[in-house]
């Protein structure tokens, strides 16, 4: 089916911005998810079966979970898998219906040196960007506004402590780990 994640990338999964592209272009108009992230989605899932079969990720896992954080970066993601302007969320200072965790980071990630703010399309907050940074696209660099680095580390997060993701139990574990608003 035009949905399900090819087994072999077009070339070496250290490239996901060309790496899926044949199979992204027809995926991305049947699901209305932008085809770079689309490529960056599948990356992380073949990674992922490649590295950590036993938990049975897949793309659809991660797009979800971009589409709510960010709506894919957006929409606007340029070739290198990253936003045109960085995607930083609220202070998260204890306002009404917000977390409250001082900032962990320095600024460095969000820019805010008194409270964290989750960074990148799959809203990483720093400590657990810090915690999981992923270098996706075999670029020497761990970026959380890339991604292709935010979706093998959200992939990797969600796969922790040997999680298995097949069946409903253990995904909406790994799903409620991640985010449970």
């Amino acid at each position: 089916a035009a949905a399900d994640a090819p087994l072999e990338p077009d070339l070496a999964p250290a490239a996901p911005q060309v790496a899926f592209s044949a199979w992204a272009a027809r995926v991305a108009p049947l699901t209305g998810i932008p085809q770079r992230a689309l490529q960056a989605y599948a990356n992380a899932h073949a990674a992922m079966a490649a590295t950590q079969p036993e938990c049975q990720i897949t793309w659809v896992t991660l797009a979800g979970i971009a589409r709510v954080e960010s709506n894919h970066g957006g929409g606007r993601l340029g070739p290198d898998g990253r936003p045109p302007t960085p995607i930083i969320g609220v202070p998260l200072n204890g306002a009404p219906g917000v977390r409250l965790i001082a900032d962990t980071d320095g600024g460095m990630l969000d820019g805010d040196k008194v409270w964290d703010r989750a960074v990148g399309p799959f809203q990483f907050i720093p400590s657990t960007w810090w915690a999981w940074r992923s270098d996706g696209d075999g670029d020497g660099v761990a970026e959380p506004q890339d991604i292709d680095d935010a979706a093998i580390a959200a992939a990797r997060y969600l796969c922790a402590d040997g999680r298995n993701l097949s069946g409903g139990d253990g995904w909406l574990r790994a799903i409620l780990s991640y985010n449970s608003s």
